[in-house]
């Protein structure tokens, strides 16, 4: 059950860098550089992103779809955290399954919102917003 929690979150984790680099840099039937695709897709920090995710004010400006999958990816980054860090982790199956079906339909309902909302959450969640 901790392997299957930890590897929901990544589902997440790996649909945001998807959608960071087919984006940001383009999709596998476009032109692009594999060099600069492959950048991109490793650029994509764990704390950053989920950072970013916590921030209620701008997540407020985006769409639904890409709030319930910021909040989606916080609770399991919480949750993978637990299951690969904490030995005394326990994992009910029913939750874990629960779970697993939230990410999918979470993950459908994100590669679903429109580009542009997408685009802008990929930026949001790469790169560090500066003061003036």
């Amino acid at each position: 059950m901790h392997r299957a929690t930890s590897t929901a979150y990544y589902a997440l984790f790996h649909a945001l860098a998807t959608t960071c680099t087919d984006l940001l840099v383009g999709t596998a039937g476009t032109k692009r550089s594999g060099p600069a695709w492959r950048q991109v897709y490793r650029a994509l920090a764990h704390s950053d992103a989920r950072n970013a995710c916590r921030n209620v004010a701008t997540m407020a400006k985006f769409p639904q779809a890409v709030q319930d999958f910021a909040n989606m990816f916080v609770l399991m980054q919480a949750k993978r955290h637990e299951a690969d860090y904490d030995p005394e982790a326990r994992a009910v199956k029913s939750e874990v399954v629960s779970n697993i079906r939230l990410v999918e339909a979470v993950i459908a309902d994100f590669e679903a919102a429109g580009v542009r909302d997408r685009r802008a959450f990929a930026v949001w969640v790469l790169f560090r917003e500066r003061r003036a």
